[in-house]
């Protein structure tokens, strides 16, 4: 006698399995044929499908996280060390000129 290995599911294709038990275009028990899984199966994977479908919209969006490259703040203070420097620049080199 040779032992039968169990067959193991990923989440993506009990995923398929379900949708198409959900959608009731073919019986249970075809649908289980069609996958070689018993009919119990199907109907406990549709289940936990209908259960938790609802938990996919739940998340909330909340505040955006504040990007610290946004900070006006810290962008003025970036253009008031920039025009620092650009004077200096005129300076030093406008003296090198002459």
């Amino acid at each position: 006698m040779s032992e039968k290995k169990r067959k193991i599911f990923t989440g993506a294709q009990k995923a398929k399995v379900a949708l198409e038990a959900v959608k009731g275009l073919k019986t249970i028990n075809e649908i289980a044929q069609e996958h070689g899984v018993h009919p119990n199966k199907v109907s406990q994977w549709k289940k936990e499908l209908l259960e938790n479908v609802g938990s996919l919209f739940e998340g909330k969006r909340g505040p955006k996280p504040i990007n610290a490259e946004n900070n006006p703040d810290r962008l003025y203070a970036k253009i008031g060390q920039l025009n620092m420097e650009l004077d200096w620049l005129k300076k030093s080199l406008g003296s090198a000129f002459r």
